[in-house]
């Protein structure tokens, strides 16, 4: 029978559904024809893969090749499918035995001398075939990324001829090596002590990463805006390998691979102001993550915020609150994670001097207002935290650092943590209305300062929710079960600059 079934994986968004590729060869004026709905780069597979088996030394079947991917309703990109399909080639020609492909999974793009090229994507492709219980060959460059999934069986090549080696049993290909994990967890993070001053921005920063609260910063230019931001990733939790896995797999996806010694760090993404809202949360004709996605289980810091088009920022407003991004397009839909904690910079006006005691600022109120609604209400009011970052005094410029660690910050904060997980499963932040409802029990001091805030701040449903997972947030700070009236006055301190 000149009939062979080769399995391989393709790629939608961060899933890898499973490609049953089928060769058949029958007679007729030679030539291969490819279906299933491929794309260019697919179809071009029949020339790759041709000069890759002839440089090889193997023999090419002179006879009518059709190659069908299966499913034919699901498109195919990219050169991920060329091993398979030379394999299926070489297996209904009997060049290499049909009963060894059923247990593997192949995915490897094919230079024409025969030796096989890294791709993208790989990481999903060998979740889902682990858990089909598949050995999985993937080319060498891909080799570090795949070993990441620890209870898969990987294999990776440098050729076709060492593929087909190992196919026929002559030589067992070498097992994937895992990367190595990085001897402290963001050990490369920039660390609180050197803020000079700022104990607010410092606590808000703590309680923000306590909970997974959005963040606000505004303040005069030089006052340590940015200089805090950086310093968030120090003082989150440490990343379970679940998270470092699904972060790697949008990393793989992209097109960046995983770095050996940073892969459990949490990401941190600053895009320019300048930066569209396909390239924030992701797009194109073949759909790929943006700097929201690549953001998951990290930081997206947004330095200069009313200078991002505003069209732009708001569409940040869903992937927010539902931690997911769905990418749509005529021809193909993908779906991206998107659980980012956002942290933004602005001035308080155009010259950003807006409220400084030195009075340098001419700026009329028109103008300051005009510069805070480039910012929408409806975005500012998914920021839990917001604050004013005030210049130093020049006596603590000049003295020397003494504030605490990010170890010390970080301590707390992953006790603050575990209370939270303890009790809800998940951080404060991602809290629904109900929960806070039930884990947000207020006593009649309490009620009366909430109802206060709403009269006097306008506060909507939702900030009133927000200011509810703050305080819970503090509380398990101070290590406290029940919300007092400090833990809601703080919380409430964290809206006044609901401005726009």
């Amino acid at each position: 029978m000149s009939l062979a079934v080769v399995f391989s994986r393709a790629q939608d968004g961060i899933a890898a559904p499973l490609v049953t590729c089928e060769v058949h060869l029958s007679g007729g004026l030679p030539g291969t024809s490819i279906v299933g709905l491929p794309e260019t780069a697919v179809k071009e597979a029949r020339d790759r893969v041709r000069a890759a088996i002839l440089n090889a030394q193997l023999d090419y079947p002179q006879r009518k090749i059709t190659v069908n991917l299966a499913p034919a309703d699901l498109p195919k990109d990219g050169g991920r499918f060329d091993l398979p399909i030379a394999l299926g080639i070489l297996a209904a020609n009997g060049g290499i035995p049909r009963d060894a492909l059923g247990d593997h999974e192949f995915i490897g793009e094919l230079a024409l001398s025969g030796e096989l090229r890294a791709v993208h994507g790989v990481l999903p492709a060998v979740l889902r075939a682990a858990r089909a219980g598949r050995r999985v060959v993937v080319p060498r460059g891909n080799g570090a990324e795949a070993a990441l999934v620890r209870d898969a069986d990987v294999r990776v090549a440098d050729s076709l001829l060492a593929v087909c080696a190992h196919l026929a049993g002559r030589c067992e290909l070498p097992a994937a090596q895992p990367l190595a994990d990085a001897t402290a967890a963001d050990a490369h993070a920039q660390d609180l002590a050197d803020v000079r001053g700022q104990p607010l921005a410092r606590r808000a920063l703590e309680i923000a990463a306590a909970g997974a609260h959005h963040l606000l910063l505004v303040g005069p230019p030089g006052t340590g805006k940015t200089m805090l931001a950086s310093r968030l990733g120090g003082i989150l939790p440490p990343l379970e390998e679940s998270e470092a896995i699904e972060l790697a797999a949008v990393r793989s996806v992209a097109g960046h691979g995983a770095d050996p010694g940073a892969w459990k760090t949490r990401a941190f993404r600053a895009p320019h102001h300048t930066a569209s809202g396909v390239a924030l949360v992701g797009g194109g004709s073949l759909p790929r993550p943006g700097e929201i996605s690549l953001a998951h289980h990290g930081v997206l810091f947004l330095d200069e915020l009313p200078e991002f088009d505003r069209r732009v920022l708001d569409v940040l407003r869903e992937p927010l609150e539902s931690g997911r991004i769905a990418i749509s397009r005529a021809a193909r839909q993908a779906e991206f994670p998107a659980r980012f904690q956002l942290v933004a910079a602005m001035n308080p006006c155009p010259c950003g001097y807006a409220g400084d005691p030195s009075g340098r600022c001419r700026c009329t109120p028109d103008a300051i207002q005009r510069y805070r609604s480039r910012v929408s209400g409806p975005l500012l009011d998914r920021i839990d935290l917001k604050l004013e970052v005030p210049r130093v005094a020049q006596t603590e410029l000049r003295a020397a650092a003494s504030g605490e660690s990010s170890a010390a910050v970080r301590a707390r904060v992953v006790a603050a943590r575990e209370r939270q997980l303890a009790r809800a499963g998940k951080p404060n932040a991602a809290l629904s209305n109900r929960e806070a409802d039930r884990c947000c029990a207020l006593d009649a001091r309490s009620h009366a300062l909430v109802d206060r805030a709403i009269e006097q701040l306008g506060l909507s449903a939702r900030a009133y929710h927000r200011v509810l997972r703050v305080a819970r947030t503090i509380a398990d700070l101070d290590g406290r079960e029940r919300l007092g009236a400090e833990h809601i006055s703080e919380s409430i301190l964290y809206r006044r600059l609901d401005f726009a």
